[in-house]
C-alpha cells in the first residue's frame, strides 16, 4: 500500500461536475494498493496517518497531528502510485490491484481513519475524479507499506 500524503488548507474533488468530497484543514490521501496487500496494512496505513505529526504547535514545530488541530482526510484511490514507467513511454500498471480487490482495501483504510474519530471524506472509486487542493507549507509525504 502507497499513499502520497499533502497537508492542505483545503481539498476537494469532483466527478461529473459534482463535489463529491470537501475538506478544510487536514490530510489529502492519495492511496493506492498492490497485490499482497490486505487489512493489516490498511489497518497500519490508518494509524500511520492519523498519527502523523505534520502541524506546527506555538513554537513552529511540526508535533501536532490531525485529531489536536481538528483537521480532516480527504481521501482519493489514486492506482497510478503503481505506475512504472522505467522502460518506454507508456507506463505500466501491472503493480497496481485490480478494482475489485482495491476497492474494498481503500473502503477498509476510510473506515479505519473514522474509527480513530477522524472526519474523511472521499472520492469516488473508478470514476474520473478532478481533484482541487492548496497544498499548505507545501508538506507532501510519500509512505509504503
Amino acid at each position: 500500500m502507497r499513499a502520497v500524503i499533502q497537508r492542505v488548507s483545503q481539498a476537494s474533488v469532483t466527478v461529473d461536475g459534482e463535489c463529491v468530497g470537501a475538506i478544510g484543514r487536514g490530510y489529502l490521501v492519495l492511496l493506492g494498493v498492490t497485490h499482497g496487500d490486505g487489512r493489516e496494512q490498511a489497518e497500519w496505513m490508518a494509524a500511520k496517518v492519523a498519527g502523523l505529526r505534520l502541524f506546527a504547535d506555538e513554537n513552529g514545530l511540526t508535533n501536532l497531528a490531525l485529531a489536536d488541530v481538528g483537521g480532516a482526510v480527504l481521501v482519493v484511490s489514486q492506482f497510478t502510485l503503481y505506475a512504472d514507467a522505467r522502460k518506454g513511454r507508456r507506463p505500466s500498471f501491472i503493480e497496481a490491484a485490480p478494482p475489485e480487490m482495491a476497492e474494498p482495501l481503500v473502503e477498509h483504510f476510510v473506515g479505519a481513519l473514522a474509527r480513530q474519530g477522524l472526519p474523511v471524506q472521499t472520492g469516488r472509486f473508478r470514476a474520473e475524479m478532478q481533484v482541487a487542493l492548496v497544498n499548505d507549507g507545501p508538506v507532501t509525504l510519500v509512505l509504503d507499506r
